[in-house]
């Protein structure tokens, strides 16, 4: 395995002659958790799209450790070890949290053949695994569908663990979330750090304070800057495009 985990070069993608994205390159180590900041517009979820496979790239490549994945399909993407977790959580609401992850974990791609399938004790013990890191334990029985906010968010990253994602792509995952949620996701994306590769979306700064290692500013498509929280705080010309004078808090 790579020491780097996902390689964008030049990558870009232009809709009618606007870039939304302009040749941004950039090394994610294996294990990392990257912050990506930037205003509104500035590129950031079409930048995650790229990566997916959800919008083809007009420019540049995507690299998985050295494969080369530019504009692979998304579900072959998702097997090179991908997993993306939109905004709006999309989990089976009628089947309880623990039969969510034991479909998550199952390959084939059938639900109601995946629901008749038994499960091995290794895949019995990453879906326990799993709950026990998004603390969804207490609730493993309920209907995914009674679920608050905060845990449909934790659940639908439980089964991008249980699928064995080693990069994981999450776009703004404190959206519409108490501050106690809000701190209970800082804490379960810091215990993924050093096992999966993480690039994250966030405008809340407090929650970026408490996740970020090395944050990429992106400014009208363009990477502006990147650099530690204290780096990313004392730039100029990020202060001027995005932060302002408040900084990261």
């Amino acid at each position: 395995m790579s020491d780097i985990a996902l390689t964008l070069d030049g990558l870009g993608v232009s809709f009618s002659g606007f870039k939304a994205v302009d040749g941004v390159s950039l090394m994610v180590r294996t294990g990392e958790l990257r912050v990506l900041l930037g205003a509104n517009g500035a590129g950031k979820t079409t930048l995650m799209d790229l990566v997916s496979g959800k919008t083809k790239s007009t420019e540049g490549q995507v690299y998985v450790d050295d494969t080369d994945i530019t504009n692979w399909p998304e579900h072959k993407i998702a097997r090179a070890g991908v997993g993306r977790k939109f905004q709006i959580p999309s989990v089976f609401r009628e089947i309880s949290v623990r039969r969510n992850l034991e479909v998550a974990c199952c390959l084939n791609p059938s639900v109601f053949a995946n629901l008749r399938l038994g499960f091995s004790p290794a895949a019995k013990h990453k879906v326990e695994k799993a709950l026990a890191l998004a603390g969804l334990e207490a609730v493993a029985g309920k209907p995914a569908g009674e679920l608050s906010h905060g845990q449909t968010q934790w659940l639908e990253l439980a089964m991008l663990i249980v699928q064995e994602r080693r990069i994981i792509l999450l776009d703004e995952p404190t959206a519409g979330m108490t501050e106690g949620e809000t701190a209970k996701t800082a804490e379960i994306i810091n215990g993924l750090k050093g096992s999966h590769t993480l690039l994250v979306v966030e405008h809340d700064m407090a929650f970026v304070r408490e996740i970020a290692e090395t944050i990429t500013v992106l400014h009208l498509g363009k990477v502006l800057a990147e650099g530690s929280i204290a780096e990313i705080e004392n730039n100029a010309a990020v202060r001027q495009a995005y932060l302002g004078s408040k900084g990261i808090a």
